[in-house]
C-alpha cells in the first residue's frame, strides 16, 4: 500500500457508515457501533429483507417443525427503529469505487465515510452431471431454508452430500423429523477433519443407530429426474432414489465485490489487525474475511463461526468510532448441534503437529510438544467446556 493511499483524506467526512450485508456480521457491528456513536448516520444495504436471525439455527429447526418466520429473532423494521439505521432492502451492490468512496447499487450511488464489507460466504456448488443437477439444494440463508422446507414432504427421502459439521447436523435433524436420510462423503467417517478417530466413530454409530445411512469413500456424480423423484448416481456405481438432494460440502467466502474493486483477497477479504483492508476507509468482517489476527505461520485465516464474528464486531465498532482497536480472538470452542451425540470441539490451529490423546472417557486432547492445543468433548462431558478451555495453550 502506498503512503499516499494510507494517508488519503476522507472524501465524505459527513457521509454515513455504510455496511454491505445484513447477516450476523453486519448487524453485530452496527449494534456495537451504536453503543459508542448514536449520531453518525448508518446505511445498510442488503440483497434480502434484512431480518435478524441466527444462521446456525437453520440446521436444527426441521425436527422442531419451525417455519422460516419463527427463526427470525428481530424483524428488520425493529432493527431499523432500535438502531437508527437506513436500510436498503433487496438491493444489489454492483460495484465499489474506493477512490471516490462510492458504492454503486441497483437503487443508485451512495457515498460513504467508512465502508464495512460483511458479504458472508456462499455455498460451494460441486459440478454435477444430469438433467436435475440444478435441483440440488443448499441451505445458507433463511430463504434457502424456506425453499428446502417447502420441498420436504412427510417422510421424504433425503440425500446429503457431505459428512462435515453442517451435513451431520442436518442428518440428525432430518431423521428426528422422521425423514429417511442417506449421507454421501468421500472420506471414511463423519467430521473427520475435526475429531479424533474414536470420537468420529462414536458419532457415526450414534447417527447410524438413529437411522442415518452412510455411503463412504464415494461422491455424487449425477442427478437425474425420475418421475417425481431423483435418481442419484454415485462414483462407486450405486444408484439411489431420493426425493430431495441437499449439498453440505462447505462454504466459500464471497469476495467478488471486493475483488472487482481492487481490494486484496485470498481465500477471503484480507484485513489487518484492525480489520482494515488495503483500501482506505474500507473494512471487513465475517465469513467473507481472512483475518491477520488469526494467522498461523504467517498465513491469515478465515474463521467461519459465530464467536469470531462477535469478537470482530466489538473491536471494529471501536475502530469505526475513532478508537483504533485490534481484534484479539480468544479460544472459541464450537458446539456441534447433533443432539443424538452432543459434541464440543476446539480444534488445534491448522498445520499444528501433534496427536489426539484420550484424557478421560469422552474427552480427547490434541497434544503438541507436551502441551494441549485443542480438545473434543463428547456427550455429558460437554458440560466441562469452560474447565477444558483453561488447559489449552492458545
Amino acid at each position: 500500500m502506498s503512503e499516499q493511499a494510507m494517508t488519503s483524506p476522507n472524501k465524505h467526512p459527513q457521509g454515513p457508515l455504510l455496511v454491505v450485508g445484513s447477516g450476523l456480521a453486519g448487524w453485530s457491528v452496527v449494534r456495537e457501533f451504536r453503543k459508542l456513536d448514536t449520531q453518525t448516520p448508518v446505511l445498510m444495504i442488503t440483497a434480502d429483507v434484512g431480518d435478524f436471525y441466527a444462521k446456525p439455527a437453520l440446521s436444527n429447526a426441521l425436527a422442531q417443525n419451525k417455519a422460516p418466520e419463527q427463526l427470525v429473532t428481530t424483524p428488520a423494521e425493529r432493527m431499523v427503529s432500535t438502531l437508527g439505521v437506513t436500510l436498503l432492502q433487496r438491493t444489489a451492490v454492483t460495484s465499489i469505487d474506493v477512490q471516490t468512496q462510492e458504492v454503486h447499487t441497483s437503487k443508485g450511488t451512495f457515498g460513504y465515510r467508512q465502508l464495512v464489507l460483511a458479504t458472508g460466504a456462499q455455498a460451494i456448488r460441486l459440478p454435477l452431471a444430469g438433467d436435475a443437477a440444478q435441483a440440488v439444494m443448499s441451505v445458507n440463508s433463511l430463504a434457502d431454508y424456506a425453499a428446502f422446507r417447502a420441498q420436504l414432504k412427510p417422510q421424504s427421502r433425503v440425500l446429503i452430500m457431505g459428512a462435515g459439521l453442517i451435513g451431520c447436523e442436518f442428518a440428525n435433524d432430518l431423521v428426528l423429523g422422521e425423514h429417511t436420510v442417506q449421507v454421501v462423503d468421500p472420506g471414511a467417517s463423519p467430521l473427520a477433519a475435526l475429531l479424533p478417530e474414536p470420537a468420529s466413530a462414536q458419532l457415526r454409530q450414534a447417527l447410524t443407530d438413529l437411522g442415518v445411512n452412510w455411503h463412504w469413500q464415494t461422491t455424487v456424480q449425477a442427478v437425474h429426474r425420475q418421475d417425481n423423484a431423483y435418481a442419484v448416481q454415485l462414483a462407486n456405481g450405486q444408484e439411489l432414489i431420493v426425493d430431495v438432494v441437499l449439498s453440505s460440502v462447505g462454504l466459500r467466502a464471497d469476495t467478488a465485490l471486493a475483488q472487482s474493486a481492487g481490494i486484496a483477497t485470498d481465500r477471503g477479504v484480507l484485513v489487518d489487525a484492525h480489520l482494515k483492508t488495503n483500501a482506505e476507509h474500507v473494512y471487513a468482517l465475517g465469513d467473507n474475511t481472512q483475518y491477520a489476527s488469526a494467522s498461523v505461520g504467517g498465513v491469515a485465516r478465515t474463521l467461519p463461526f459465530v464467536m469470531p464474528i462477535m469478537n470482530a464486531a466489538k473491536a471494529l465498532a471501536q475502530t469505526l468510532a475513532g478508537n483504533p482497536t485490534a481484534v484479539v480472538f480468544p479460544l472459541m470452542p464450537v458446539a456441534v448441534k447433533t443432539p443424538t451425540l452432543p459434541l464440543v470441539v476446539s480444534p488445534p490451529a491448522p498445520a499444528t503437529q501433534g496427536t489426539w490423546q484420550a484424557a478421560h472417557e469422552g474427552i480427547w486432547h490434541f497434544v503438541s510438544d507436551g502441551k494441549v492445543r485443542g480438545f473434543v468433548l463428547v456427550g455429558a462431558q460437554t458440560s466441562r467446556r469452560a474447565e477444558q478451555s483453561k488447559l489449552v495453550l492458545v
